[in-house]
Parts: C-alpha cells; structure tokens; sequence
C-alpha cells in the first residue's frame, strides 16, 4: 500500500504537479517581462510630453513676450503721453495773439 502511495505521488507530482508550477512560473515571469516593457513604453511616453510641454510653454512665453507690452514700458508711455497733454494744456491756456 505504501508502494503504491509512493508511486501515485510521484506520478501526481511528475505528471501534474511539476508541469503546473512550471506553467506558473513562465506565465509570472512573461507577466513581469511585459509589465517592464510597458513601464518602459510609459516612461518614455511620459520623457516625450514632458519635452512637448516644455516646448509649448516656452513658445508661449515667447509669444508673451513678444505681443504684450512690460509694466515699465506702459508707465514710460503713459508718463510721456501726460507731459505732452500737459504742454498742450498750457498752450491752450495762453491767450491766443492775432
């Protein structure tokens, strides 16, 4: 009885037991090997919009810069524009001679 006890063990571990753990062990590892490919697809995925985001936002600093005016260069009109009023104000303040 023991006989045959043993030798339906061994053919239970060789015949299924082996063959499943084995089955489970390439389907962990192909799972880990696609798990990497994809962290590495999204990392670069992720490298390539990080480096369009920064592009893009450069090109509208840029474009900021470029289409509207600084702070210190409106006071500079501003400040100009109202010495000229001013000078036009005395003018028309002068009695006109004929």
């Amino acid at each position: 009885m023991i006989g045959q006890f043993a030798i339906d063990l061994m053919w239970w571990l060789s015949m299924v037991e082996l063959p499943a753990l084995g089955g489970l062990f390439w389907l962990i590892q192909h799972q880990r090997d696609r798990q990497e490919q994809n962290l590495q697809q999204m990392q670069a995925e992720h490298r390539a919009a990080i480096g369009a985001t920064r592009a893009a936002l450069s090109d509208f600093k840029l474009d900021v810069a470029q289409r509207y005016a600084s702070i210190a260069h409106l006071k500079d009109v501003e400040t100009r524009l109202t010495e000229h009023l001013l000078r036009i104000e005395a003018k028309l303040g002068q009695p006109v001679r004929l």
